[in-house]
Order: structure tokens, then sequence, then C-alpha cells
């Protein structure tokens, strides 16, 4: 296979690049989204990229002084629906005790979960799924689903003030899970919340990989993660939120610039900043250089395009097996459009 991408330098950079965003905080909270234990998609996008590459980091950060611990969170709702994850093809709560089981083995014996949007509708679920996955955790918690988070952060402080804080020793706390929506971020702002009234200094990043925001809009890789989130209705933007502050533009997906005005209010009222972590962007808070690993573009463009089209066949044979809509495939063909 010819390489488009070099994993050991990318590595390198991204785990001091980590190290060093933690250093600024007495505890520092870093949101992993994607697939954790096993990127195929990477891989496929960044020939020479390890699908194991984010839980090699998770590995050797966890063997900085003090470890680190793990909030794996996930969506009583997605329980309950048997939510089926693509590249897996495995329900998401296998999916979630798989990951659990790989990270409690190969990263940290501290793994603590949070069920989100936990309520009564949902209780049957969550009680069996408590079951499966109590012998390999430290504790389980449950967060009820908060009204109006999105829309007011005085009624999502409310619902911080009701959640349960999970007292942790460690610097570096990994928060994760099997896929989006699993309420990571809510999870991290509520015990930056309790952080914050026990006087503790707290930050929070992301692990990024997609879209790659020092690549153009339109570059194969990020329309390949457009392609790979077809499903969810995502699009990648221009971060208008950076390019007004540092006049530089950047790429950014649809619901982090949404969210991002919503998320710095309620930083700033949990932190009394009016800059919460000296962030001015959604490009700001994450931590991305999935760019410096890229050795041959054209072998990345190539891979990346041949990509789109492996997920248009495959949305195509989900939406003639029922599995998918025709939004999805809608989509698709926007995407196509903008590479040929």
């Amino acid at each position: 296979m010819k390489r488009g991408f070099d994993n050991s330098r990318y590595n390198f950079i991204q785990e001091n690049e980590i190290l060093k965003r933690a250093e600024k905080y007495e505890r520092f909270y870093l949101e992993f989204g994607g697939h954790l234990t096993y990127d195929g998609h990477a891989s496929r996008v960044l020939p020479g990229y390890n699908p194991r590459t984010k839980l090699n980091i998770l590995r050797a950060l966890s063997k900085i002084p003090g470890g680190l611990e793990i909030i794996y969170c996930v969506n009583a709702n997605d329980i309950q629906s048997l939510k089926r994850l693509g590249d897996f093809k495995l329900n998401y709560t296998k999916q979630s005790l798989r990951d659990i089981k790989i990270l409690k083995r190969k990263v940290s014996k501290n793994i603590y979960v949070v069920i989100t949007r936990y309520s009564k509708k949902n209780y049957k679920a969550v009680f069996d799924f408590k079951k499966k996955i109590a012998e390999f955790v430290k504790k389980i918690y449950t967060h009820n689903e908060i009204p109006n988070y999105i829309k007011s952060p005085e009624y999502a402080i409310k619902g911080y003030k009701k959640n349960p804080y999970i007292k942790l020793k460690s610097k570096l706390i990994v928060v994760t899970g099997a896929a989006g929506g699993s309420g990571k971020m809510a999870t991290a702002m509520s015990q930056i919340y309790h952080d914050s009234k026990n006087k503790i200094n707290s930050g929070y990043a992301k692990f990024e990989t997609f879209p790659v925001w020092n690549l153009p809009l339109n570059h194969p890789i990020n329309l390949a993660y457009e392609a790979a989130t077809a499903d969810l209705q995502d699009k990648n933007k221009i971060d208008f939120y950076h390019l007004k502050h540092y006049k530089i533009k950047s790429v950014n997906y649809n619901r982090d610039i949404k969210n991002f005005s919503i998320l710095m209010k309620l930083a700033n009222l949990i932190t009394k900043s009016k800059s919460a972590f000296g962030y001015h962007s959604p490009t700001d808070m994450g931590i991305g250089n999935t760019k410096s690993g890229i050795i041959d573009d054209k072998i990345c463009r190539e891979a990346s395009i041949k990509e789109i089209y492996r997920r248009m066949k495959f949305y195509t044979k989900e939406y003639h097996s029922g599995r998918e809509n025709k939004k999805t495939l809608d989509r698709m063909k926007e995407i196509i459009k903008r590479i040929e």
C-alpha cells in the first residue's frame, strides 16, 4: 500500500499538543469523538493511518504521572432503540460494551459510565444495560435529560446542579462514547461546574481528526467526512468565529459552529470568565493535527474519493433494505457533485 500519511509523526505532534493544553489546568477534560478503538474511516482516507491510533495515543497518555481516567457516555435513548452503528455492524449497546472492555484492558481500569438522557421511558433498557457493564467499570451514573439545554445556559446549569459529581483523582480525564449524541460535552461541562464549586481549575478541549480544519472546505478528505456523516445531515462550514477573530479561514462542522455561542456562554457562567478556556472559535476548542501527518496529498485525495463512492454504495444498500432514508442519498449526491 502506498502511504499518504505518517502515523508516527502525527502521534508525536498530537500527544504533545494534548499535554501542552493540559498543563494549563489542575484538571483537563478531553473529549474523544468518532471511532475510538478502531477508526476504519480514517485509515481508508489517510493511507498509512493506523486504525488503532486513538487507542495508542490514549495508552501513551495513560503513562504520564497520575495516569488518566475515562468517563464513557451512553445515550439512554440509543440503548433502548438498539441504534446500529454503520462501520462496526454492531448495535449501540454492543459497541459500547466492546469499547469499555477494550479501554479497561488496554488503557485504564478507572472507567466511569454516565448514562445520559435517562427517563422513565428508557428505565428498563438502562437497567438491563447496567447489569451487562457493572463488572467492567468503577461506577455507573445517570444524568436526566435537561429541558431547553441548548437554548439556555441557565437551564443547563440547573441540570448540572442535580447531576451526580464524579470524584476524580487524575489530571487528565478522557470523555468518550460510542457515537454522536452520547452527551460527552454536556457531561464534561457538568463535571467542570462541580469542579468549580470545589475550587478546582478545570479545562476542556476536543480531540479532532475530521474535518481537517486547515485543509480547504472542498478537499476530498473533508468531503469524505461529510459522506461518513451524511445520515446525520452534517455539513462542513467555514468557521466564521475563527475568521472574524484571526482573519484565517478554517473548516469546522455545522453543529460545533452552531453550538459554540451557547457553549461559551455556559462555560463563561461556570468559570466566571469572559473567554472561557481562552477560546475564540470552535477551531480553538479542537486539538487537531491531522494535516501534519499528510505526506502525500495526491494519495490521500484519491483514497478519499474512493471512500465517498464506497459510502454511496453502503447508503444505497441500506436504503433498499429499509434501514436508510432518501434524504441521506440526496445528501450523498450533493457531496459527489462537489468532487466531479
